[in-house]
């Protein structure tokens, strides 16, 4: 596969309690271990990092199977959450919930161009069989 885009970013000092930075600078940060993990807490985790890109993308692809279907959605916005925890393999694993709401269409059309999304997304296509993905979808 071409790329058509690469984005690149260096973790440096202690892993989730080091820093971020992607090389043209836009993200720049410390991190810190939550403390539901046994740490500090206070700054941006890797879970939250990957729910803001998997919420973002999948939107796009939402907007972009929509455009294609010909079909208006008047309002629109995707939550991610990430979970991780522990894997049957002694080490550690995630889990996604993504919850999409939608107004302007009914509750099948809706399901319909989520999970035309879900097959479109780069996120989706590299958790699918690796991680569970659990979709909600809700119309207002």
């Amino acid at each position: 596969m071409p790329a058509l885009y690469t984005a690149a970013a260096v973790s440096s000092g202690e892993g989730r309690d080091g820093h971020v930075r992607t090389s043209d600078g836009t993200i720049d940060l410390d991190l810190a271990t939550p403390k539901e993990l046994g740490g500090a807490g206070g700054a941006a985790n890797p879970e939250q990092l990957f729910a803001a890109g998997y919420s973002a993308c999948f939107h796009s692809a939402l907007k972009l199977v929509a455009g294609q279907k010909k079909v208006a959605i008047t309002d629109s916005s995707v939550s991610a959450e990430v979970g991780i925890g522990p894997n049957d393999a002694g080490g550690f694993g995630l889990s996604v919930a993504l919850e999409v709401e939608l107004a302007g269409v009914d509750q099948a059309t809706a399901e319909s161009l989520v999970e035309a999304a879900h097959q479109v997304c780069p996120y989706s296509n590299a958790t699918r069989g690796n991680i569970p993905v659990d979709l909600t979808v809700t119309v207002g």
